[in-house]
C-alpha cells in the first residue's frame, strides 16, 4: 500500500477509535428556534424535499466526503451510496487524489456509481494539489470516473501544516480555482475541512465562478488532532494541541457567508450531530446540511445501519420543523425572523432578529 492509502487507513482508524472532537461548540447551542405551542401543521404532511444546483433531493442532506482508496474505504463508500440511493440524498466522495496516483484504488470510488447510478454525486480533490502538478486533465479524470454532478475542491491549510506529508504552498490558488471552474462541464464547489470559511474568502471564490460553498466550520472533528495523532515527532504533536480548536465556528461562518452572499448555495457542516442543529442551520440560511462523522461507524458495518442513523437524523429535523410550525423548508427558513440567541453566532447586524 502506498503512503496515501496508509494515511487514509490511519484517518479512519483514528476517527473511529480516538477522541477527535474539538473542545468547543459549533455555535448552534446559542441559537433558539421559537417554540409554537399551536403549530398549525400536520406532522404527517411536513415535506423535506428540496433542490440543490437544480437537482431534486428528498431531504436537505449531503453525505459528506469521508474516504476512499482502501478496501475498507470501498465498503464504506458502498454502504453510504446505497443509503443515499434509498433515501434520495446527495453524496460526496473522499479525496480522489489517491485514485489518480494509484489507479488500482479506483474501484473504491467507482463503486458509488455501480450501486447508486442516479444519486446526486460530487467528486473531491484538494485545491492545493493544483500547485503540485495536478492539471485539468487529472481533474476531468476524477469527475469522469464517477460521473460526478459537481466537484468539491477542499481547502485544508491547517491539516496540511500539521500533516507530516503536508503540502503547504497555497499561493496563487484563487487564479487556479478560477481556471478549473472555467474549464469543467460541472459546477465547482469549495469546502473547508472543519475550520470554516470567512465571507471575504467566500466572496473572492464566487468571483472565481465557484457555484457553492460548504462552510465546514469549527466545532466538530478536529483534523489537527487527527494529524497530530499520526505524527511521530513532538513538534507536530504540539502543533496539533495548540491548534486543536482553531477556526470559525459553523454557525458564525454560515451566518456571515449568507449575509454577504444571499443567493449563493451554501452547505452547513462541521459538528452537526442531530436534526435540531440541522434545523437551526437551515433557518440560518443553509441550503444543505453535510454530515460525515455520525455515519462513519455505521458505514463500516452495513447499509442498513447507515439508513437507521439517517432516519433518526431526519426524524429529529421534522420534529424541529413541527415545533416551529414549519411545514416545508421554505417555512423553516422564514423562522429567521423569529429567532433569538443568548450569544449571537454573528453580530447583531447580521440578521439574528428577536421575536416581535
Amino acid at each position: 500500500m502506498g503512503d496515501i492509502g496508509k494515511r487514509k487507513e490511519d484517518h479512519i482508524h483514528i476517527a473511529l477509535t480516538k477522541q477527535v472532537a474539538m473542545n468547543r461548540t459549533t455555535g448552534f447551542d446559542d441559537v433558539e428556534l421559537i417554540h409554537r405551542a399551536l403549530p398549525e401543521v400536520d406532522f404527517a404532511r411536513i415535506s423535506l424535499e428540496t433542490t440543490f444546483l437544480s437537482h431534486p433531493l428528498s431531504a436537505p442532506v449531503l453525505i459528506s466526503s469521508m474516504t476512499g482508496g482502501t478496501d475498507q474505504g470501498r465498503e464504506i463508500n458502498r454502504h453510504l451510496a446505497e443509503a443515499a440511493r434509498e433515501r434520495g440524498l446527495a453524496m460526496a466522495v473522499g479525496s480522489q487524489r489517491v485514485m489518480l496516483e494509484q489507479p488500482w484504488t479506483r474501484s473504491s470510488f467507482t463503486v458509488v456509481r455501480e450501486v447508486a447510478p442516479e444519486i446526486v454525486l460530487f467528486g473531491n480533490l484538494g485545491a492545493v494539489q493544483l500547485n503540485y502538478g495536478m492539471g485539468i486533465h487529472a481533474v476531468r479524470e476524477a469527475i469522469g470516473a464517477i460521473r460526478a454532478d459537481g466537484l468539491f475542491l477542499h481547502l485544508n491549510p491547517l491539516q496540511e501544516a500539521i500533516q507530516p506529508e503536508g503540502n503547504t504552498d497555497f499561493l496563487g490558488l484563487l487564479d487556479k480555482i478560477h481556471a478549473v471552474a472555467a474549464q469543467l462541464p460541472v459546477p465547482v464547489l469549495i469546502k473547508e475541512v472543519g475550520c470554516g470559511i470567512d465571507p471575504d474568502i467566500a466572496e473572492a471564490l464566487v468571483r472565481c465562478n465557484v457555484q457553492g460553498i460548504d462552510v465546514s466550520g469549527a466545532g466538530g472533528t478536529s483534523w489537527a488532532q487527527i494529524e497530530g495523532m499520526r505524527a511521530q515527532d513532538a513538534s507536530r504533536q504540539r502543533l496539533a494541541t495548540v491548534f486543536a480548536n482553531w477556526g470559525i465556528n459553523t454557525a458564525r461562518s454560515l451566518v456571515l457567508c449568507r449575509a454577504r452572499l444571499p443567493k449563493l448555495p451554501l452547505i452547513a457542516s462541521g459538528g452537526i450531530r442531530n436534526g435540531l442543529d440541522a434545523a437551526k442551520a437551515l433557518a440560518l440560511g443553509a441550503d444543505l446540511i453535510g454530515i460525515a462523522h455520525p455515519l462513519l461507524e455505521a458505514a463500516t458495518h452495513s447499509t442498513e445501519e447507515v439508513i437507521a442513523v439517517l432516519d433518526q437524523f431526519l426524524l429529529e429535523l421534522k420534529v424541529a420543523m413541527f415545533l416551529t410550525g414549519a411545514g416545508s423548508l421554505a417555512d423553516l427558513r422564514d423562522q429567521r425572523r423569529r429567532m433569538v440567541a443568548d450569544h449571537d453566532p454573528a453580530p447583531d447586524h447580521m440578521g439574528i432578529i428577536s421575536p416581535d
